[in-house]
This record gives structure tokens, C-alpha cells and sequence, in this order.
């Protein structure tokens, strides 16, 4: 009997054209790139709000989420590096349906991710030109970023590779001078970890805010997974996907849960807002000179980084989209340099979505983008776990080969992941914020599904 991995290959060969030649460290630094952006330096402003200093329970329950969902994922990109990835899994394994969807659904909620970080990168220039208009931002800032991801992946690579160092080395520094600041501190003093329960306790707005914070920690961890569409332009797939899954996972939950416990040490959590970036607030309070500003640059860059990054996954979606026969072939077409430019073209829509909304709505953009790029990103989490127990199930089945890397615990932690990420997808119903979500969410689904029954129901030939 052929295995499922011969049957795939069909997959893997109508993907060709694009280069492999990111290393691992690249890899790693893509997927830290694409997480710490917004999600840490604004978002968490925003979760904090929620939740007061019970955010770090918020955060912990995410990164636990983060941490299956990347087990699952690779596993299956070890056994299949492909730039389809958890799109080409879920049509393969669970149905062609879900393939479409997937790619659909994550395509469209990246390409709005995109649009908070641009919009975020308005609201960090404004720090120190107060009262620019955001859209000048906008456009200056996307230009450069487009012309990057459309010269060629080791040029994307080279200034993502960077763009993430500088990131790392900032919040490590963060945490360093944080924790000689909460140290030294007075006992009587107005920073310590008394600042934990100190205005209205440790769960300030109740079980209840704690568990709402839990999706902005999802949309924070989001962009962990770009790290397997990478896969398909990696040089050696299996070593540099293995060596950046650990990496980056163990990086993201030091940087995420260290830097949030020290922020809510030095800032009474009843300051965060989405006005200005938590850390700036941080550096204000502490009076560091200059620090404000640097710190303000930083998270200029990280947002920056994440846009990159994102735009390059998007790229990347709509392109396994053109070569799977779900949309126009012009997209699936590369360039010398092996870039889907077509593709960039096209995935640039939130960059014109968050120019208009920051002109039309310029104090509720970012709100309102982060609440409907949320189902996508959700519904792709989610259909991963789906993809992940289709897959060890068919693989052990049909007796394929050892799998080099395996999710420890299945089925039952591949099991919890789903359940988790729909609990999390009905809250949002159930919050004024976020309400967006399934509204525009659910219909979404109906439209692509009725897209899909009438123009690609039948087979797409490989």
C-alpha cells in the first residue's frame, strides 16, 4: 500500500519555483519576528485592561495553547516541508474543503494582521511627531517593506533576521533593567510586586476578565505558525524546522510571561492602554532618560518586523492558493529571484483597509482590525488540531515511516487544543470588544463555503 507521504509528494511538486535558502536561524528569528510585534508591545496594554495582573494566568493559558498548537504543527511540517503547509494538511488529510478554507480564512486574517501593525507603526511615529497624519506613515513605511519582500526571500530573510535580533536584545535588556529597578525598589515605594494586588486585587475584574484576556494572548502568539509556511524556502527542512520550532517557543514564553510580570511590578496595571505602548509607559514612570524614545523605537521595530514577516506569509498562502487551482494562476506565477510578486500584490489589501480606517476611524482601527483578523487566525489554530488528529491517525494506519518529531500526548493534548481554542472562539461572542469576531467570522465562513461547493467542488488535479 502507498502511504500518504508518496501521495502528498503531488503537493509538494506543484509548489516548485520558490527558493530554499533560509537557514535555521532564520527560520527561528521569522517566527519570533512575526509573534513579538504589536501582540507584546501594544496588545498587552489591551489585555491588561481586561485583566489587571491576573494577564499573566491570561498569557500562561495562551502560551499553553501556543506551545500544543506548535507540537501538532511540527510534526506534520517535518514529515511535509511545503509552503502550503497547514493549509496543504488540512486539504490532504481532513478534505479538500478544509484545505480551501484554511488557506482562505488564515490568508485573510494575516493580511488584516498586517493592517494593526501598520496602523500601530502610525501610532509609534506620532510619539514623536504628535499630530502627523497616521495614512503618511502608512504609506512610507509599507513602501519599503513591499520592495523588501518582493526582491528576493534572502534579502526578506536578511532584514527579518535583524529586525528580530534587535527585538531579543531589547527585551532582554528590558527584563534586565526591569528586574534591577523592582529589586532595588523601596519597600514603601510605588513599584513592587504589591503592584499585584495592590489596586483591587489580583483579579481585579474577575475570572471572568482573566479568560476574555486569554484571545488577546491567542492574537499575540499569532504568527508562531508562519514558521511551517517557511518550511517550503528552508535549506535543509527537517533540521531548521525541528532547531526553530524549540527555539522560538521556548523564546516566546520567557519573553512574553517575564516581561509582562515585570511591567506589572513597575506600573500600576489601571495605567495600560492601547494609547501608547505599555513599555514607553514603563520607562516614563521609572524616569530613565531617554529611554522613552529608545523604547518607542524598539517597538517601532518590532512592528515593523511582524509586517514583514506577515506580509511574506500571506505572500506565500495566496501563491499555495494559485498552485492548488483555488484561485487565478497569475498568482502562482514567481519571479527571477523565485518571489510570488503577483501574490504580494495582492496580499497588500490591509495596508489599504488600515490606511482607510485610519483616516475614517482613527481612535478604533487598531480595535476593531485585531477583532476580525481574530476568527481567521482562531479558525486556522483550530482546524491544525483538527489537521493533527486526521494526520497521526492516518499515518499510523496506513504504517508509515517513524515520524522524526512527534507531539507527545496524543490524542487527548491534541484533543484539548481544539477544545481550548473553540471555547475561546464562542467567548468572543459573549464580549462587546470582540463581538466582531464571530460576526463577521461566521458569515465569512458561509461566503467561502458557498464558493467553494459552486466553483472548486470537484478534484483539483495535481
Amino acid at each position: 500500500m502507498q502511504h500518504s507521504s508518496d501521495h502528498f509528494q503531488g503537493i509538494v511538486d506543484q509548489e516548485k519555483g520558490l527558493q530554499r535558502s533560509l537557514s535555521s536561524a532564520q527560520m527561528s528569528m521569522i517566527a519570533i519576528g512575526g509573534a513579538i510585534g504589536t501582540g507584546l508591545f501594544l496588545g498587552s496594554g489591551f489585555a491588561i485592561g481586561f485583566a489587571g495582573p491576573s494577564v499573566l494566568i491570561s498569557y500562561a493559558i495562551g502560551a499553553v495553547i501556543a506551545l500544543l498548537l506548535m507540537g501538532c504543527l511540527a510534526e506534520m511540517t517535518v514529515a511535509h516541508p511545503t509552503s502550503g503547509s497547514f493549509g496543504a494538511y488540512a486539504g490532504y488529510y481532513v478534505s479538500p474543503w478544509a484545505g480551501f478554507m484554511v488557506r482562505y480564512a488564515y490568508w485573510a486574517s494575516i493580511v488584516l494582521a498586517v493592517g494593526t501593525e501598520v496602523t500601530a507603526v502610525a501610532l509609534y511615529m506620532q510619539y514623536w511627531f504628535p499630530g502627523s497624519p497616521a495614512w503618511l506613515w502608512i504609506v512610507l513605511f509599507s513602501g519599503a517593506l513591499i520592495i523588501v519582500n518582493a526582491l528576493s526571500v534572502n534579502i526578506f530573510g536578511f532584514i527579518e533576521y535583524w529586525f528580530s535580533m534587535i527585538k531579543i536584545v531589547a527585551i532582554v535588556g528590558f527584563i534586565l533593567l526591569g528586574a534591577y529597578i523592582v529589586y532595588g525598589a523601596p519597600v514603601d515605594g510605588p513599584i513592587g510586586f504589591k503592584n499585584y494586588v495592590a489596586h483591587g486585587g489580583f483579579f481585579p475584574k474577575g475570572y471572568w476578565g482573566t479568560w476574555v484576556a486569554v484571545i488577546v494572548s491567542i492574537f499575540s502568539y499569532l504568527s508562531i505558525e508562519m514558521i511551517a509556511v517557511a518550511a517550503g524556502e528552508a535549506k535543509e527542512p527537517e533540521k531548521a524546522i525541528t532547531h526553530a520550532f524549540r527555539a522560538a517557543m521556548f523564546r516566546l514564553v520567557i519573553f512574553y510571561l517575564l516581561t509582562l510580570a515585570l511591567m506589572l511590578a513597575i506600573l500600576p496595571w489601571s495605567s495600560a492602554g492601547t494609547d501608547k505602548s505599555p513599555f514607553v509607559l514603563v520607562m516614563e514612570a521609572i524616569h530613565v532618560a531617554g529611554a522613552p524614545g529608545i523604547i518607542n523605537f524598539v517597538v517601532l521595530i518590532a512592528a515593523l518586523s511582524a509586517m514583514n514577516s506577515q506580509l511574506y506569509i500571506t505572500t506565500r498562502m495566496m501563491f499555495s492558493l494559485s498552485r492548488a487551482g483555488y484561485a487565478s494562476p497569475q498568482f502562482g506565477k514567481v519571479s527571477k529571484r523565485g518571489v510570488p510578486v503577483r501574490a504580494l500584490g495582492l496580499s497588500c489589501i490591509g495596508i489599504a483597509i488600515a490606511t482607510a480606517l485610519s483616516v475614517l476611524y482613527p481612535k478604533a482601527s487598531f480595535t476593531l482590525m485585531m477583532s476580525v483578523s481574530m476568527f481567521g487566525a482562531m479558525f486556522t489554530w483550530l482546524m491544525i488540531f483538527v489537521t493533527h488528529y486526521c494526520f497521526r491517525r492516518r499515518w499510523s494506519k496506513e504504517g508509515g515511516r517513524p515520524l522524526a518529531f512527534r507531539m507527545w500526548g496524543f490524542p487527548g493534548l491534541t484533543l484539548l487544543g481544539a477544545l481550548l481554542m473553540v471555547a475561546i472562539m464562542v467567548t468572543t461572542y459573549f464580549t462587546d470588544e470582540f463581538k466582531a469576531t464571530l460576526l463577521s467570522g461566521i458569515p465569512f465562513v458561509v461566503l467561502l463555503s458557498v464558493v467553494y461547493f459552486i466553483w472548486y467542488r470537484r478534484p483539483v488535479k495535481l
